[in-house]
């Protein structure tokens, strides 16, 4: 609504130009150093609505999309909207974007189990035994982009979706990639071919 007031163009308008940004904000780059992995449902606010309630059940837990994400200590993101977070889904993400040498940071799960395997020096958190940050390893980066972008949806967007969720995803991962830069959006303007 600000968009279609401030340009003013009719809100279909708006609708169009804020998705075809965040198409550009898709990045293709490898990561490296250290980073964290993990993954998260994104569904209805289930202690707000009660057909929510209904839908998910009274926790909502394990249900609605999933995203799988990685982050750079310091610094880029990726966001995946998948069908799962099997291993069948996650590795081959974590093959084409993580360059080989990284050291991986993850919860217990046990898709993230074979990663030493496949040339990745990795360290995990025990979530089921309340260990969410030791000496070694956390996944605090990665859990606080999951933060931005639950609250974004629910208190800005209120509803995504699911046929645009990749694109949501695509501007939460570039606002953090870019979230140390003066004017990130300007930049994304002029690198644009």
């Amino acid at each position: 609504m600000q968009l279609q007031r401030e340009l003013g163009v009719t809100y279909k308008c708006a609708w169009l130009i804020l998705h075809k940004i965040r198409k550009m904000m898709a990045s293709e780059e490898t990561l490296e150093g250290e980073v964290e992995i993990d993954e998260t449902f994104v569904h209805a606010n289930v202690y707000k609505r009660s057909s929510a309630m209904k839908r998910y059940g009274l926790t909502g837990n394990r249900s609605g999309q999933v995203l799988v994400g990685i982050t750079e200590r310091g610094g880029k993101a990726r966001i995946w909207h998948v069908p799962s977070a099997g291993a069948r889904i996650v590795q081959p993400l974590i093959r084409k974007y993580v360059k080989p040498g990284t050291l991986i940071h993850s919860d217990g799960y046990m898709a993230y189990r074979k990663l030493p395997t496949m040339g990745y020096e990795h360290r995990w958190t025990d979530h089921s035994k309340k260990e969410f940050y030791t000496e070694y390893s956390s996944t605090q980066n990665i859990e606080n982009l999951w933060s931005h972008i639950k609250r974004g949806i629910k208190g800005v967007y209120r509803n995504v979706s699911v046929q645009y969720l990749q694109l949501y995803a695509n501007e939460f991962a570039w606002r953090y990639s870019h979230r140390k830069e003066r004017a990130p959006f300007m930049r994304l303007l002029t690198t644009v071919s």
